[in-house]
């Protein structure tokens, strides 16, 4: 990746974790004005470096959150013993006469904080392949395919601007995110070869698709009712499930009113 896109990324990471801050916080400063304000801004911003993303530098299907984390266990250094170790071409392994089984000969046991309990080619391997994914290039993406991702990006500018025509209470916002979501889904079905963060990304989206039982006012009129009706039935006759079930009863009502929680 060239220097820009890394720091078009890095805003973009930066936005998805101090969203949910900024909404709070500015509705707790300005009200709800302040709030819907700072809404819509970190939403503009958010759809146009996606945007650039997409458009600019074809970064393809956009994973959340846009940076991988790091994985620690592949980015352990060498340390100097097992450089050492390799280069006097001492066997880091012992093959069992009988069992056939390869076991970590003692001389080249790594120290206590860097020490994994599989054989050596077994996280040889793992770590070729986490190398091997984290480096394929996005997925080329058509025409069709650019106007899915371009769907999906947009829905929330849109559905902010529904929401200013219509109300909250209306259906039609809901409905019009929906069916945003749905044909975004829908027209990336058909793209093939997708490598595994893109087939994750997808299935995530999916899974988000239970969402619009939370959302207003689906939730207000439909699900509010019946998911604390179950969650009370659990933590009634269920053993043990009330120490997840109340305190999730009590949380859910405030979880449901934040924006960036349920739609963003």
């Amino acid at each position: 990746q060239s220097l820009p896109q890394q720091k078009l990324l890095t805003w973009l990471s930066v936005l998805e974790c101090v969203e949910v801050f900024a909404e709070m916080g500015t509705a707790r400063v300005w009200g709800e004005m302040g709030r819907w304000t700072i809404i819509v801004v970190i939403q503009l911003a958010k759809a146009v470096l996606r945007l650039l993303l997409l458009l600019w530098y074809k970064a393809g299907i956009q994973t959340s959150p846009p940076i991988v984390p790091l994985n620690r266990e592949q980015q352990q250094p060498v340390h100097p013993q097992e450089v050492e170790e390799s280069s006097s071409g001492k066997d880091h392994t012992y093959v069992g006469r009988r069992s056939s089984r390869v076991v970590r000969s003692l001389q080249s046991t790594p120290s206590l904080q860097s020490r994994h309990w599989g054989s050596p080619q077994q996280r040889e391997e793992l770590q070729s392949r986490r190398a091997e994914e984290m480096n394929q290039p996005p997925t080329p993406l058509g025409l069709q395919e650019t106007l899915a991702e371009s769907l999906y990006i947009t829905r929330p500018l849109l559905h902010l601007l529904s929401l200013g025509v219509w109300g909250q209470r209306s259906w039609k916002p809901w409905l019009l995110s929906a069916v945003l979501d749905i044909s975004s889904l829908s027209l990336l079905s058909d793209l093939k070869d997708l490598n595994r963060r893109e087939r994750a990304e997808l299935r995530r989206r999916t899974i988000l698709l239970l969402y619009y039982l939370l959302r207003s006012p689906f939730y207000d009129r439909y699900s509010e009712g019946r998911i604390l009706l179950l969650l009370r039935l659990l933590a009634d006759y269920v053993p043990g499930v009330g120490f997840v079930t109340r305190p999730l009863m009590d949380y859910l009502p405030a979880w449901q009113k934040i924006y960036f929680y349920n739609w963003g």
